[in-house]
């Protein structure tokens, strides 16, 4: 019972529902990233991942040969969500700065975010805080008009910052109007795993108010996804036919885990 009053208190914020998707709700879900190159393989691995029944799909199209073709990239993301129906879908494109797979122009980018939220096919987009008050502005407009939830991200991929830093990060997502907060850092001990957890559970239990996504890279980082929950990161990623990002762990793996630490929930299941 104790345990049970704990979780509720650790979820008690607001919640962003996709269908019968709940982000914020009583379990960390579970994200599977589509970072195929060619249209038939990501098409395929669409087929496969969604049989898998994550909770959420991502796919970074930062990842694909004909990003630069915004047409194509529309009538893929059709087919694309035809295939994965009901499971809510997040569009990605990363900015090399923070990990993309290939450099893609701003403005190209900022092309891409307009057409996917317009497009009726994708659920939520991820874009990184780096790209500046202007396009982040751009983006919310169009996605608040197409009612396409928001990530706003941050990632370092070389080290962990301060956990003072790590924080202002997280509230400046919030301010800037995002629905759900993302920070990704690479721990370089245990301690930066323990900084990353310590962020996360502030912000759940202080000044947070919407779902944070939160996770440390990496071997180091494979608790925080494993465990991230318990802290308050309401999002965890896992290798799809890829990893994504460094330190992602299988789903069969990564349910595993959650299972033992999350007895109350079911594996593929969305309360």
């Amino acid at each position: 019972m104790k345990d049970e009053i704990e979780m509720t208190e650790l979820q008690k914020r607001k919640r962003i529902e996709v269908g019968n998707t709940v982000i914020g709700g009583e379990r960390p879900l579970v994200c599977l990233p589509l970072v195929a190159k060619l249209k038939g393989q990501l098409l395929q691995d669409a087929r496969e991942l969604t049989a898998l029944e994550p909770d959420l799909l991502e796919w970074r199209i930062d990842a694909y040969g004909d990003v630069g073709n915004i047409p194509k990239c529309l009538d893929d993301l059709k087919e694309l969500r035809r295939i994965t129906g009901a499971v809510p879908l997040i569009f990605t494109c990363r900015t090399d700065e923070e990990g993309g797979l290939q450099k893609i122009d701003r403005k190209k980018r900022l092309e891409l975010f307009e057409a996917a939220a317009v497009s009726g096919n994708v659920d939520l987009i991820d874009v990184e805080l780096c790209n500046g008050k202007d396009f982040l502005e751009v983006v919310k407009k169009t996605a608040g008009a197409n009612h396409v939830f928001l990530i706003f991200s941050y990632h370092n991929f070389k080290d962990t910052p301060s956990e003072s830093f790590m924080y202002s990060k997280l509230l400046e997502c919030q301010d800037a109007g995002a629905d759900i907060c993302k920070l990704a850092v690479m721990p370089n001990d245990s301690g930066d795993v323990l900084s990353l957890l310590s962020v996360t559970n502030r912000a759940r239990n202080e000044g947070m108010n919407i779902p944070v996504v939160t996770m440390a890279m990496g071997p180091l980082g494979v608790v925080s996804r494993l465990a991230g929950g318990l802290f308050g990161s309401d999002i965890t990623f896992a290798a799809g036919r890829q990893a994504s990002a460094p330190g992602q762990l299988s789903i069969e793996d990564l349910r595993a885990g959650m299972k033992i630490l999350f007895p109350g929930t079911q594996s593929g299941s969305n309360p």
